[in-house]
């Protein structure tokens, strides 16, 4: 059991942190250069949860990309169990990733600075050689970067508001309603909510 203290806006209804802090499910989502990856290591870190990066069961070595068949099979086997963060859109997914999840936290981070960060990432991998997942060889080029149809920056461009009309739809779709909806808007924010999230095992 955890202990915390500290509040959040959870939707439209304040949720003590030690509420947060029981949950064990949860999926980090928002547009490309919002912080997914770093927030959802972070979070698991802080409540000792395993976490798993979509991404990296989407791309296969190479750059090569699984069948929609083989990604749900991914993630359904990575969600199954009691005690996972998971790092990723995927709108596809969402009926496997969703079925169990306790908390959603959106990252939904200002347009220029989600286009900025996912740039300078990607500049910084393609100069370092970066591997971004071990094994894969898949890395990051200035080409595939700025000047090919699968550019990230022009991903992030192009999904920014769309990202933010769907999970704004999601947050308030009956469906839905058993998910407690963690919408985090700045730099601030989403730092504070980590560094606030200060567990403390007892017996």
């Amino acid at each position: 059991m955890f202990v915390c203290f500290v509040y959040f806006v959870v939707t439209s209804v304040m949720v003590n942190s030690e509420s947060i802090c029981r949950c064990q499910r949860f999926n980090v989502v928002g547009t490309s250069g919002s912080g997914k990856t770093n927030f959802a290591r972070a979070l698991a870190q802080r409540l000792q949860l395993p976490c798993h990066e979509m991404d990296q069961l989407f791309w296969k070595p190479n750059w090569q990309e699984s069948s929609d068949e083989d990604l749900m099979a991914k993630v359904a086997e990575v969600t199954s169990g009691s005690k996972w963060v998971l790092d990723g859109n995927y709108t596809r997914t969402t009926p496997v990733k969703w079925k169990q999840v306790q908390v959603v936290i959106w990252l939904d981070l200002p347009f220029a600075r989600t286009v900025f960060r996912v740039a300078r990432r990607a500049v910084k991998r393609s100069f370092t050689a970066e591997e971004i997942w071990p094994g894969t060889g898949n890395r990051e080029s200035l080409t595939k970067t700025f000047f090919s149809r699968d550019s990230i920056v022009l991903w992030a461009i192009q999904t920014h508001r769309a990202n933010r009309k769907k999970y704004l739809a999601m947050m308030n779709a009956p469906e839905y309603a058993s998910i407690s909806f963690v919408r985090l808007c700045t730099p601030d924010e989403v730092t504070a909510f980590v560094e606030r999230l200060r567990p403390s095992a007892v017996r």
